[in-house]
């Protein structure tokens, strides 16, 4: 399995990253980059002016640097390296960092919410092979932590399998498109059900 590019851990890293515009930023830069301000803006339904603001607050942090080839306002931006880690439940963490932490994971997830209601919206537009070939699944089971744990890695496994095509174009098969996969395995709390 690929290592995070980074593990983030304080408050102030988790918070620059923790807004909407930023991780905007960051996914397109992660899947599209290098790109300038007023590019990102298109993409983005942004100004340049803002894209510009935000860029600069990224690199602040490190997540974002300029690449080569620009000049002025027409200076490239990309990212350093892919992925990031971060604990919102860490037992040592301070206050602080749990709290960023859980901010940064409530916009993660909440784009990825907002990109699956966008595909549902879409799917009659989609074609038939298309059509066919998206699920969404949820479940609950009972589980040891032992059993958890196993799951959640044989999940990270297969959805790694195929990590390298966002950096190396020349891996991508024909008729490819980029897809999302969201997973979480966590304890649940159902009303009036306890632990076995």
């Amino acid at each position: 399995m690929p290592t995070p590019h980074r593990r983030l851990s304080d408050p102030r890293e988790l918070n620059a990253l923790a807004h909407p515009v930023r991780m905007a930023i960051v996914e397109i830069l992660s899947i599209s980059g290098p790109l300038t301000a007023t590019e990102l803006a298109e993409r983005l339904d942004e100004t340049p002016a803002n894209c510009s603001w935000h860029l600069r607050k990224l690199a602040q942090h490190g997540f974002v640097v300029e690449a080569e080839g620009g000049k002025g306002r027409q200076r490239p931006w990309q990212v350093p390296g892919l992925g990031f880690r971060w604990d919102d439940e860490h037992g040592s963490a301070s206050l602080e960092e749990r709290r960023a932490a859980q901010a940064l994971s409530e916009v993660t997830m909440g784009r990825a919410v907002d990109r699956l209601r966008e595909s549902q919206q879409r799917l009659p537009e989609e074609p038939e092979e298309w059509r066919a070939a998206q699920a969404n699944t949820e479940m609950v089971a009972w589980l040891t932590a032992d059993e958890l744990r196993e799951m959640n890695d044989a999940i990270s496994a297969v959805l790694d399998r195929h990590v390298e095509r966002l950096t190396d174009p020349a891996q991508r098969p024909a008729g490819s498109r980029l897809c999302e996969f969201v997973s979480w395995g966590v304890p649940t709390y159902f009303p009036g059900v306890d632990p076995a």
